[in-house]
């Protein structure tokens, strides 16, 4: 019995697991089954009892009739060269999974970060070999399952993102149908893209390669004895020493017909399956789901006559086109900025202005601080001083226009008080009449926000993976809109001198909060750049 003292906790455990609630974002372990032993979150029969034989010297006694095992074929379990998307495919499937979103289980067995975008982006190629040596297949095996009546009257009846929040923690986002135990020895394959572009794990123990491509080769094992060296000698210590080597799940939205709120529920599981914050973020991370737009409002009837707004102008050279600068003041009210962005506009493209990202709506969790009742006070301006000569950098010719470069932020942000934040609401381009060494700068628009501080701060020069897309959008559009060659080439003339990316961060970004507090202008490459600073704060 001592002997096999290790294998019967596995597979008790595993017994007790089943019903349970697990968070899919995390791998395959049983000690992130959600609730303490013995909390199924449906229902089973827990009054007809048999003993359950997994193995001649293995027997879970007093067990459910709705929990049977079968037996697996063990060999080579394995996956041949193959794309990001196709080895998805292959984990979903073999947890019982429909979709393309990443599980725990994958991101663990290939070091992968959890987004997604980046992953797929960064991989070229996987590969996965080794030997899978199942024991046994503990199956909850009830038909149809039932969620206990207290997990249904916890489903929040609206969008509520601290219930949402407490719910998945609680409970999960999936119930446990079956647990495999048993040993697996093997390795998976990586050939990333680029190691510059995407850092290798720190915890792969081979990697090789040159150039443009990285293979790294991770070896990993699951149950058996981890000091035994030699597979063959390992192989025969898996029936003493079983460990979890799958699990199949359903989710737990597909139980909750008829119950209101499941399309909240719905949404907010499948937000944190996609983009994956930590747990204890995901409350903040939910309250910033709401739509984000773009202020000015663009015109949708670009043929309509409208009259050009008179504007001081930049030159890059002697006979070079004028680029005018619009001086229009953006601000969005209190409504919560996350992006900016440079912009080309006119009929001619010939005119540069500043645009704003920001939430359409306030989130429930800033209502009390910045709803329109409450008083903040009038916001502020703020922007480089004029004299200030040391942070000007000339785009093209030292004789010709030039760019503050000066970081634009809110002194009393590090003031450490009561007084709460000053975050961004608003922008303005503006231009200093130096003769020909004319300079543009920037402006923004600062509003206060009683009751919070800043967590953390960073100052971000990567733009949103969208601007290239968005960038040849525009210009697809301008050309079909526009009129006359003469005012393509003008637009296109100045589009070298304007970086047009946007600048934001979105749930793509964890933890999926951020707040704009500061920006700068730059010179990069002879454009003209946009740098912004985002905030993360304490609520």
């Amino acid at each position: 019995m001592g002997e096999n003292a290790a294998a019967l906790h596995t597979a008790i455990n595993s017994v007790q697991a089943l019903g349970k609630g697990f968070d899919v974002n995390y791998d395959t372990r049983l000690l992130y089954c959600k609730g303490v032993s013995g909390s199924r979150i449906v229902d089973i029969d827990e009054e007809h009892t048999r003993d359950l034989y997994l193995s001649e010297n293995l027997i879970v006694p007093n067990v459910s009739r709705d929990i049977k095992n079968s037996q697996e074929a063990g060999g080579r379990d394995g996956f041949g060269v193959c794309g990001y998307n196709e080895m998805l495919e292959y984990f979903n499937k073999k947890a019982s999974l429909p979709g393309d979103t990443p599980l725990g289980s994958f991101n663990a067995a290939f070091s992968f970060t959890g987004s997604k975008h980046l992953d797929a982006a960064a991989t070229k190629s996987l590969c996965m070999d080794g030997i899978f040596i199942p024991l046994a297949n503990i199956q909850l095996v009830k038909s149809p399952l039932v969620l206990n009546e207290n997990v249904r009257r916890a489903v929040p009846t609206s969008w509520d993102p601290p219930a949402l929040a407490s719910f998945i923690e609680n409970f999960g986002t999936h119930i446990i149908t079956s647990v495999t135990i048993g040993g697996k020895d093997g390795g998976e394959s990586s050939l990333f893209n680029s190691q510059g572009i995407y850092p290798q794990p720190s915890n792969a123990p081979y990697i090789s390669g040159s150039g443009k491509e990285d293979i790294t080769v991770i070896f990993r094992r699951r149950g058996g004895d981890d000091l035994e060296q030699n597979h063959t000698q390992w192989s025969k210590t898996v029936q003493s020493s079983p460990d979890v080597i799958e699990m199949s799940f359903f989710p737990i939205t597909e139980l909750l017909d008829g119950v209101r709120g499941k399309e909240h529920l719905a949404r907010a599981i499948a937000l944190y399956l996609e983009y994956k914050p930590q747990i204890e973020e995901l409350r903040y991370f939910l309250e910033f789901q709401v739509p984000r737009i773009w202020a000015p409002v663009q015109d949708r009837f670009p043929g309509q006559a409208r009259k050009e707004p008179v504007c001081p102008s930049l030159q890059f050279s002697m006979m070079g086109q004028k680029l005018y600068v619009s001086q229009e003041q953006v601000s969005v009210g209190r409504k919560p900025v996350t992006g900016m962005r440079l912009c080309l506009e006119g009929s001619k493209q010939n005119r540069l202005s500043i645009h704003l990202q920001h939430l359409q709506s306030l989130p429930k969790i800033l209502q009390p601080y910045w709803d329109t009742h409450v008083a903040i006070g009038a916001p502020k301006w703020q922007g480089p001083e004029e004299q200030d000569s040391r942070w000007f950098e000339p785009v093209k010719w030292k004789k010709f226009s030039h760019v503050s470069t000066a970081p634009i932020e809110n002194p009393e942000n590090f003031i450490c008080d009561v007084i709460g934040v000053h975050i961004v609401t608003g922008a303005q381009l503006g231009v200093w009449d130096f003769g020909s060494r004319n300079v543009l700068h920037l402006k923004l628009l600062y509003s206060r926000l009683p009751g919070c501080t800043i967590r953390r701060s960073l100052w971000d020069h990567c733009p949103n993976e969208k601007s290239k897309k968005h960038n040849s959008a525009t210009n697809r559009s301008d050309d079909s809109s526009s009129s006359s060659s003469g005012e393509n080439y003008a637009g296109n003339k100045l589009a070298k001198f304007v970086d047009m990316s946007e600048m934001s961060k979105g749930p793509r970004d964890p933890p999926g909060h951020w707040l704009v507090t500061g920006g700068k202008l730059g010179v990069e490459k002879g454009k003209i750049v946009l740098r912004v600073k985002y905030s993360l704060l304490n609520y």
